[in-house]
């Protein structure tokens, strides 16, 4: 099936999975410039799956990936960074023994060079936008805080200018506070035309921010069925 050329990401009958076991099944799903669309499920669901297997970290056994109306399954994960495709994967991926300030310029490598001063600049405003990294910038990542060092990868995602981005628990670790910035960040993000898949477990955040919500069933994304006012049992418990 052709790509819709509205959509800026586009999977049809994708199927995924490690070793024996398949977790995405037959899997359709579209994204356009602009959109914010919510992923939710529970674990072992196949969300992550899914996003591996778009990031080209993980090769699809069957289906059609589509970017910007070109085919892109089969190519590397390096190749489809260069055409703008970015994942924040659910685990902290930060190189601890490089500085703050180091680890936001390894997105430098992704990018060409016309970007690069656009990449700087949307670095310089994430520091500034969250002093707390600001303050550490020339300490080693690993002496971060957990939640310090979720800022700091979503920083080093969003300042490397993504035409599709995928967020995988990003409001993982971070305080409320935090999290409700980083929301805003998103959907200031999605107006400027980027494409945004969010997984999340909390589902109320993810109901909040995307213009539309799925939920895993089967493998496969099909429309989620919100559930009675108050807070969902798939939310994280207060802290």
């Amino acid at each position: 099936m052709a790509a819709n050329g509205n959509a800026r990401l586009e999977i049809r009958g994708l199927d995924a999975g490690w070793g024996t076991t398949t977790l995405v099944r037959g899997a359709d799903l579209e994204v356009s410039a602009g959109e914010i669309v919510g992923l939710l499920g529970g674990n072992g669901s196949g969300k992550s799956t899914m996003l591996w297997a778009i990031a080209g970290l993980l090769r699809p056994r069957r289906g059609t990936i589509h970017m910007d109306g070109r085919r892109v399954d089969g190519l590397a994960a390096e190749r489809l960074a260069t055409l703008g495709l970015r994942l924040l994967p659910q685990t902290r991926r930060v190189f601890p023994s490089l500085t703050v300030r180091e680890n936001l310029e390894a997105v430098e490598l992704a990018v060409g060079r016309p970007d690069l001063e656009a990449t700087r600049a949307r670095r310089d405003a994430w520091l500034e936008r969250f002093p707390v990294l600001a303050t550490k910038a020339d300490l080693p990542a690993a002496t971060l805080s957990g939640g310090q060092q979720q800022l700091l990868a979503l920083g080093r995602v969003l300042s490397s200018g993504p035409g599709v981005l995928m967020l995988d628990e990003p409001s993982a670790g971070l305080s409320p506070p935090l999290v409700a910035e980083c929301g805003e960040l998103f959907v200031e993000l999605a107006a400027t035309g980027v494409a945004v898949l969010l997984v999340e477990q909390h589902v109320s955040l993810a109901r909040r921010l995307a213009d539309r919500v799925l939920r895993m069933s089967g493998g496969r994304p099909v429309p989620d069925d919100p559930t009675p006012a108050g807070p969902s049992p798939d939310d994280p418990a207060p802290t």
